[in-house]
């Protein structure tokens, strides 16, 4: 009996020791790799992105051809690098897009810049448009002072977003 009593002092200590270990390792840092790369190396390049940025216009159609579109909404990079978009028309009748339902799109996810090419790529992690989930959208962009100007990289798809900093 003395020996299962100084076994089991030992036993117990073992097992807390090791449950402390298991419930800590969400909290450890990972490694670059297993993130899926390091957000700091992700935003670089995003200093005239990041930040709030209000809509202002939204217009859309053909190349050459656009119209304005009744929308409202935001667009926030951070420094963390990700990004996050709303925006709403306000007819109640505006059909769905493949952004959109009942109006309104929804997205975020990180971000990647290429500042020589003028883009971005966004990967969505969650969307209004569950379709858009894994996606990755790439925009073309263009700062000016406190103006913000998004284009589809391929005008054929006929849509100009501009926004103000907030």
């Amino acid at each position: 009996m003395t020996k299962r009593l100084r076994i089991a002092p030992l036993a117990l200590a073992l097992a807390l020791i090791i449950a402390l270990l298991v419930a800590a390792a969400p909290f450890t840092k990972s490694s670059a790799a297993e993130r899926g790369g390091d957000r700091r190396t992700t935003a670089a390049g995003a200093g005239s992105l990041v930040g709030v940025w209000r809509m202002t216009s939204l217009e859309a159609g053909t190349e050459g051809n656009l119209e304005p579109v009744p929308y409202s909404g935001q667009i926030v990079f951070s420094k963390a690098g990700t990004m996050s978009v709303q925006a709403m028309n306000p007819d109640p009748n505006a059909p769905d897009t493949p952004y959109t339902r009942n109006g309104y799109e929804a997205f975020y996810g990180d971000f990647v810049v290429d500042k020589p090419a003028g883009t971005f790529e966004v990967t969505v992690e969650s969307s209004l448009v569950r379709d858009l989930i894994g996606q990755s959208l790439t925009r073309s962009y263009d700062v000016s002072g406190d103006t913000l100007v998004l284009t589809p990289p391929n005008p054929a798809e006929g849509w100009r977003a501009t926004y103000e900093r907030l």
